[in-house]
Order: structure tokens, then C-alpha cells, then sequence
């Protein structure tokens, strides 16, 4: 419960565990069934386009497990190293996913390494699950990016330095705690340079900023391309689309 809102699939797994985007649809779509079986509307929030795709396309989504061996010997190269593969064996993944990101980038490259077929064109659509209202947030660029270093601030303040260093007291004893997928997102990773002594304090809160605008950026250029995306500036024109498609 947020702000006494029920919130679905936060902190259902540990850092160490394998967490798939196969492995979200499944229980996304539990627990939107149970939203709607109860009779209230569900929305799925967030920023990462292909989770939500996954559901509103109903994304058939190839079974691929982790290769272990794969992966130990992908991770022992650097991200820029990965990065290149990447663009020789499949340039179509290259220009979509999150090249900053290691855990995608390893996890294109075991698909595509794996299969021998590139990894977007083993996701195809299926009939569609549920009717759709798709709204994004139209801000002007310096307002978000003011947003989001004031919410670094802010998840700064609130303990996230403390969090990760809990994290890391808690996995002490695993060897590879800093080559975990979870600990490869924007936060973790510069934090992570800070507690290796890599990085100040102040450069690795810098860099999270940086690597956060960056990211919205990217991500705001792909839900752009969805022209099924409303995209409203207030309340009130979230409000009116929303009566709307309810009353259909």
C-alpha cells in the first residue's frame, strides 16, 4: 500500500534471484485479472516500454533460460566490448535497448548467441488481453530533467546509499554481488562506484542524475513512436481521458 493505494510486484524477489520480462507478464497478469475480477481498474505504471508492451500487446516472449556459462564469460568483458558484439550480431537490439545497462545488454546477447536469431523478432504479438488506455506525461525537457535531479535528491535523503550498503552487507559473501543484473540499474551502479572507492559521494550522485536524464530521454523518443500513447500536460486532461474511456 502507497499513499493508500495497493502497489503489485514490489519487493517480490531477492537481488540474486533471476527475474525475467517472461517471468512479469505471468504475474502481472495474475494480478491484473484479480484487480478486475474484483471490479476496480488496474494501471500499470512505469517507464520501462517493453514490460509494458509485454501486457498491452501481449507480447509472446521466447523461452530463453539464463546460460550460466554464457553469461560468466560475457561478464568478464566490459560494457563497451559487449556493446560492439551486440551491434555486429544484432543491430536491431542495439538501437533498442539500453546500451548503458549490462543486464540488458548480456541478456540480448544470450538470446541472440543462443537461438542464432535476433532477439526482438522472437517477440510477436498475440490477440490483445485487455482494452487499453495508453497516457503519457508531456513535460518540456528542463522541467523533467529538474524533476528527476530533485528525485535523486530525494532517494538520496530517504536512505538509498544506506540500502545499498545494507544490500551489500547482507551478499557479502557472494562473489559476484556487483555483476548481479539487479544491481546493474541506474542508483546501484554509482552508488557502487562510491562504495569501491571508484567515485565520490557527490560524482556518484552526479552520475545518477546524468544517467537518469539520459535514460528519459531515450525512453520518452520509443513511447513517442506508439501513436496509440495519449499524451496530456495536467491532471485534469488525465482525468477527462480517463471518464472517457471508462464510460465506453
Amino acid at each position: 500500500m502507497v499513499e493508500k493505494v495497493p502497489h503489485y510486484l514490489m519487493d517480490i524477489i531477492e537481488p540474486d534471484e533471476d527475474f525475467s520480462l517472461a517471468d512479469f507478464k505471468k504475474m502481472a497478469l495474475k494480478s491484473i485479472k484479480d484487480i478486475l475480477k474484483r471490479g476496480k481498474t488496474p494501471f500499470v505504471v512505469g517507464g520501462t516500454g517493453l514490460y509494458i508492451w509485454s501486457i498491452v500487446d501481449n507480447l509472446d516472449i521466447p523461452k530463453v533460460k539464463p546460460d550460466n556459462k554464457l553469461r560468466q564469460r560475457l561478464e568478464k568483458k566490459t560494457l563497451r566490448e559487449l556493446v560492439e558484439i551486440l551491434k555486429k550480431e544484432d543491430k536491431e537490439a542495439a538501437a533498442k535497448i539500453d546500451l548503458n545497462n549490462p543486464r540488458r545488454v548480456i541478456r540480448a546477447l544470450e538470446v541472440v548467441l543462443s537461438t542464432g536469431k535476433p532477439f526482438f523478432s522472437q517477440r510477436t504479438k498475440s490477440n490483445q488481453l485487455f482494452d487499453v488506455l495508453q497516457i503519457g506525461v508531456s513535460l518540456p525537457m528542463e522541467k523533467l530533467y529538474e524533476r528527476i535531479n530533485k528525485r535523486v535528491e530525494i532517494m538520496i535523503k530517504q536512505g538509498l546509499l544506506e540500502e545499498i550498503k545494507n544490500l551489500t552487507e547482507k551478499f557479502k559473501k557472494h562473489k559476484n554481488f556487483w555483476n548481479l543484473p539487479s544491481v546493474s540499474g541506474i542508483g546501484y551502479r554509482q552508488i557502487g562506484s562510491y562504495l569501491r572507492g571508484e567515485a565520490s559521494l557527490d560524482e556518484a550522485i552526479e552520475q545518477i542524475k546524468k544517467d537518469t536524464r539520459h535514460y528519459a530521454k531515450r525512453q520518452m523518443t520509443w513511447f513517442k513512436r506508439d501513436k496509440r500513447v495519449k499524451w496530456i500536460k495536467n491532471k485534469t486532461e488525465a482525468e477527462k481521458l480517463i471518464k472517457n474511456f471508462l464510460l465506453q
